[in-house]
């Protein structure tokens, strides 16, 4: 699946990142994985400023923050709302990425807040 996923996002020209080890290489490793040299970016998760703080000190190129909005894949737990995402991970010099609960509608409706982009799961497999 992920080769697939690889050839779809090269066509649109998009950054696969994985959590985790991988047998296949990707263009970036999410969190708490040894960086290997042939990733290109390391994107950390934030779900309050403390992780936010770590990411940074860990040298992440990318914070995901999340959930920005209720997701499935946080059963249970309510969105942070935008402007309370965005306030986690702003002011550290590493760019901002909405996630959880996101699609192409409500990311126009929330960059104003300062997001440098957003990433999604179910967005993509609907």
């Amino acid at each position: 699946m992920l080769r697939r996923v690889k050839r779809v996002a090269f066509a649109r020209g998009l950054v696969v990142v994985v959590a985790g080890e991988s047998s296949i290489a990707a263009d970036g490793v999410h969190g708490r994985v040894r960086t290997p040299a042939t990733w290109r970016i390391r994107t950390w998760p934030a779900h309050d400023r403390a992780e936010a703080l770590a990411g940074r000190r860990a040298g992440a190129d990318a914070l995901f923050v999340s959930p920005v909005h209720a997701t499935r894949s946080h059963a249970g737990a309510s969105g942070l709302g935008p402007a309370r995402a965005m306030r986690i991970g702003r002011g550290l010099g590493i760019p901002v990425i909405a996630l959880g609960g996101m699609d192409e509608s409500r990311w126009r409706r929330i960059r104003r807040f300062g997001f440098h982009g957003w990433a999604a799961i179910d967005a993509w497999v609907r």
